[in-house]
C-alpha cells in the first residue's frame, strides 16, 4: 500500500466511476488521467467527450489539458464550441451522455457546488471564473465531483449555487424543475470517496484511503458526515499501478 501515492489512489477511484460503453464529459486535471487509465484497463470502449469539443479520443500520452491535441488520437469528431454546447443538451434528451466530472470551491452536504464567489455575490471576498459549462452538466447529467478536502470547502451551505446537486434533499431537484433522475453520484477527494444516500440524498463517507481514518475525514468536513458505512478503499494489484505509471503518465506530469 505504501507504494501508492494519494494522487494515484484518486486516479484509481476516478477510473472506477467509468463504465464500459458509456459516455462521459471529462474535465481538466486528474479526471483526464483517470479517464485515460480506465480506457487502458477496465473500460476500453468508454466514450470520452472533452470540453474542447473532441469526442471519443484515446490519448496515448497523458494530456495536459482538454485542449491538448493528444486527445485527438482516434477521435470520432471535433465539434466547434458553439455546437458542443448544443450537443450536450441534445445528448441529455437522447440519453447519450451518462456522467460529467466537475469541481468547485465549495460543496454542501447535497452536492451543490460553488465556483462563482466566496462571500456576498455583489461584494465577494473572492470572485472565481464562474460556471463555464458546469451548470449545464450538473443540470442534465449525473456528476462525479473532485474536491480538496478542507472544512472551508466542505461547508454546510455554499455561498452561491453555481451548479446544482440534489438541492436540499429528496425531491429537491424536481421541485426546482430539474431532472430528478440525475444528480451527483460521488465526491472524490485526497482523503477518500463520498457518495449520496439514496433516500435523503445527503453525502456520506463511502471509502477512506489507506493511511486515513474516518475521523480525519470528519475533522476536515464542515458538516456532519455519516461515516458509519465507510470501508477502506481497496487498491488493485501492482500490475495496475505499473500500467498507470508506464502507459498513462510515464513522464509523471500529474501522478
Amino acid at each position: 500500500m505504501a507504494e501508492w501515492t494519494t494522487r494515484q489512489m484518486m486516479v484509481t477511484a476516478i477510473a472506477r466511476q467509468i463504465e464500459d460503453h458509456k459516455a462521459y464529459v471529462i474535465g481538466t486535471g486528474l479526471p483526464l488521467i483517470g479517464a485515460t487509465f480506465a480506457k487502458k484497463t477496465t473500460a476500453p470502449n468508454a466514450i470520452l467527450i472533452f470540453e474542447s469539443g473532441m469526442v471519443d479520443g484515446d490519448p496515448q500520452e497523458v494530456p495536459t489539458s482538454v485542449s491538448d491535441l493528444r486527445i485527438c488520437y482516434h477521435s470520432s469528431a471535433l465539434i466547434p464550441q458553439y455546437r458542443y454546447f448544443g450537443f450536450k443538451s441534445n445528448a441529455y434528451k437522447k440519453d447519450i451522455i451518462t456522467t460529467g466530472f466537475l469541481g468547485g470551491a465549495q460543496i454542501d452536504p447535497y452536492g451543490n457546488l460553488n465556483s462563482t464567489a466566496i462571500g456576498d455575490y455583489h461584494l465577494p471576498k473572492t470572485r472565481f471564473t464562474g460556471s463555464g459549462g458546469a451548470n449545464g452538466i450538473a443540470t442534465y447529467f449525473n456528476t462525479i465531483i473532485m474536491m480538496q478536502h478542507q472544512k472551508r470547502r466542505f461547508c454546510e451551505k455554499v455561498d452561491y449555487v453555481t451548479s446544482p446537486g440534489w438541492v436540499d434533499g429528496n425531491n429537491g431537484r424536481a421541485r426546482m424543475g430539474l431532472p430528478a433522475d440525475r444528480g451527483p453520484q460521488a465526491v472524490i477527494s485526497e482523503l477518500g470517496v463520498m457518495r449520496f444516500d439514496k433516500e435523503s440524498k445527503r453525502m456520506y463517507l463511502s471509502e477512506y484511503f489507506p493511511g486515513v481514518t474516518p475521523q480525519q475525514i470528519q475533522d476536515n468536513t464542515g458538516f456532519v458526515l455519516d461515516v458509519s458505512r465507510a470501508e477502506q478503499f481497496h487498491l488493485p494489484g501492482l500490475e495496475m499501478l505499473e500500467i498507470m505509471i508506464s502507459k498513462v503518465d510515464p513522464q509523471r506530469l500529474m501522478i
